[in-house]
């Protein structure tokens, strides 16, 4: 790497994550940092805050925080190997599955995909009393060295070790999922959103976690989901029927929601028609409820006049419009419109004014505005999506039948989620062809079946990325069983990947069957969505050993040659990892468009260079490559990737 460095080459992948904003204050403000560390009291100085040591700030702390922040920051020290058994389509999907450690996928994905992702589902580990759930990350005096971290006492360690090896611990679930969130935030696009499955055990840590992460502004919402309807009868005084699902923006300004179909039973409110047939209903323009008080919204609050005789309104008093009608409240009190004066006179014809008993007063009028079932297109008007979720289709065991389904009766996962949800939380968003959908935290596979039966639906052509863990499966589970007999590891990665394709063959059979119908016409039939997936293994990344002695050594993990071309894909991210590179020269030279990879450089001769080299950018594999005098011909042409 260092000899490539000295020859004056572009090495691309050794970057140190040097903290930016530290190196920012060291330059300009370095009355700030002492002994490499902020003193918080010069900081406020400098940013004009009031110093008042007698106040707490608020806000989440818990231990490990400092730990799980490194881990954000640091380098991964995995990459990826081409599994191409496992994969679907290989040359053709657009969809990933990232088996491994999703702190390093995340890692990984974010050179390419920074900024990029528009939605994020994922349903993490439940952190429950549970000895199932296991934190992978590491947080002992090793790692801490690898980080970075300094003046960590032997009590740190006791307190972080007691902390995330106890049941239920808040510490350990929070510091697991610090580095992961503010990974996600890093991929979400400027319109991206975040959705979290959650349940009581830690929705008020994760709301504060969120919002630190995020910023409170950001926060959309929190959905209530009717998971069972039964109920569940293991808590100890309350029968738990409902899990949270929270809503975050990258930004709530950029972010934008679709409406939903209005409900079966609104309809019938839609009582009045027009001439063309066009149905609507008559709404009270007076503000019901919220913030109705004059003062709270002045402009809103004026005078309407009404014409006795055909209901007719004016903002004008005339012996035509002399009734004057102002917001008042049941009780009398002053109230307001929920229209501005400027917004009435150009829709004046949607309003009218009608006479109503109120207090027994049949004299009285109130002024309403026409509300339309639809647009002037025809299209159905939608409303808001509601906060609490209660639909038939929801009930988790929908979840286990559809599993029980693909996998002709066999109890695979305890918990599943259902397809409904991840289709509905997508169907919220305005996502174009291109846009992709991540779950982190793959499980069962719900988001990418979800994705790939929506696409069917609506010929959508979204994509999904899906990350997994290897864990282990335990023996006496169901789930083991199917593995070993059907000559898979026994891992949960294992049951992910056979769904997609079960789930993505189910969909593609059930196209074909309708376009195999007799009668229909070729332009009505539905084209089978994209229903593959590139698999890619985490493995230990290729690095340099020095031993004892000083002699430099690279340890390697043996790796074909197509996977190399994939990791220098994913390191530079130029090119969308998803593509099929075209094979130049067999091992050696791949190509995406005007970009040409190459590995195994020693065994390409001088004249292959030459033409690679006038035809585009051309990017190198360090660790296959050597400083021989064809290489050193080109230094200025080419970039060495690590």
């Amino acid at each position: 790497m260092n000899e490539f460095i000295n020859a004056g080459f572009t090495v691309v992948g050794t970057e140190d994550n040097e903290n930016k904003l530290l190196s920012f204050l060291k330059e300009n403000y370095p009355n700030v940092i002492r002994d490499n560390e902020i003193n918080l009291e010069e900081l406020k100085s400098v940013l004009n805050i009031p110093i008042d040591e007698k106040v707490n700030g608020y806000g989440l702390n818990f231990v490990g925080r400092n730990f799980a922040r490194a881990k954000y920051a640091h380098k991964t020290e995995k990459e990826l190997r081409l599994n191409t058994s496992l994969s679907k389509n290989i040359d053709t999907t657009e969809n990933l599955v990232l088996k491994g450690d999703n702190l390093d996928s995340l890692k990984i994905l974010k050179s390419h995909y920074s900024g990029k992702i528009k939605c994020i589902y994922i349903d993490p580990p439940y952190n429950t009393t549970s000895e199932e759930f296991i934190y992978p990350d590491k947080f002992d005096k090793e790692e801490a060295e690898v980080l970075g971290l300094a003046n960590l006492s032997e009590s740190d360690f006791e307190r972080m070790d007691f902390s995330f090896k106890t049941k239920k611990s808040h510490n350990g679930w929070l510091a697991f999922m610090y580095p992961r969130l503010l990974l996600a935030r890093d991929l979400l696009s400027k319109d991206g959103v975040l959705f979290i499955s959650i349940d009581d055990n830690e929705q008020a840590n994760l709301k504060l976690l969120c919002d630190d992460i995020f910023g409170e502004e950001n926060f959309i919402g929190l959905m209530t989901i009717q998971s069972n309807p039964r109920g569940s009868q293991s808590s100890k005084n309350l029968s738990n029927v409902h899990e949270y699902i929270f809503m975050y923006a990258k930004s709530e300004q950029d972010m934008e929601l679709k409406g939903v179909s209005k409900e079966v039973g609104s309809i019938n409110e839609y009582t009045e028609k027009e001439e063309n047939g066009r149905k609507y209903r008559y709404l009270g323009l007076r503000q019901r409820g919220g913030a109705w008080k004059k003062e709270d919204r002045p402009k809103l609050h004026y005078s309407i006049f009404i014409n006795p005789k055909n209901g007719k309104v004016s903002l004008v008093f005339s012996d035509e419009y002399c009734i004057e009608v102002i917001p008042k409240r049941p009780t009398g009190e002053l109230g307001r419109w929920t229209w501005s004066k400027e917004k009435l006179k150009s829709n004046k014809d949607l309003i009218i004014g009608k006479p109503v008993n109120r207090n027994g007063i049949d004299d009285a009028w109130d002024i309403f505005r026409k509300d339309y079932f639809d647009d002037e297109d025809g299209y159905e008007k939608t409303a808001k999506v509601k906060t609490i979720w209660i639909e038939k289709e929801i009930n988790y065991q929908n979840a286990k039948n559809e599993l029980k389904y693909l996998f002709y009766n066999s109890e695979l996962f305890d918990y599943p989620k259902p397809t409904y949800i991840v289709n509905r939380l997508i169907s919220m968003l305005y996502l174009s062809d291109n846009d992709i959908i991540l779950d982190f935290f793959a499980g069962s596979g719900t988001t990418g079946h979800a994705v790939m039966q929506l696409n069917a639906e609506d010929g959508g052509n979204r994509k999904f990325i899906l990350c997994q863990m290897d864990e282990p499966i335990k023996e006496d589970k169901p789930a083991y069983k199917f593995c070993v007999e059907n000559n898979l590891a026994p891992v949960i990665s294992s049951i992910t990947i056979e769904r997609l394709k079960r789930a993505g063959e189910k969909i593609a059979k059930e196209i074909e069957d309708v376009n195999s119908k007799s009668g229909m016409f070729e332009e009505d039939k539905k084209q089978v969505p994209d229903i593959g997936f590139k698999v890619f293994d985490s493995v230990d990344a290729t690095k340099l050993k020095v031993d004892d002695k000083g002699q430099v050594s690279i340890i390697e993990n043996e790796t074909d040659a197509l996977s190399r071309i994939y990791n220098m894909i994913f390191t530079i991210g130029l090119d969308e990892p998803t593509q099929a590179p075209e094979e130049l020269l067999k091992d050696c030279i791949y190509k995406i468009g005007t970009n040409y990879y190459i590995t195994n450089s020693e065994e390409i001769d001088r004249d292959a260079f030459a033409k690679v080299i006038k035809s585009g950018k051309v990017f190198i594999d360090g660790w296959t490559a050597s400083l021989n005098g064809t290489l050193q011909n080109y230094k200025d042409d080419v970039k060495i990737v690590f």
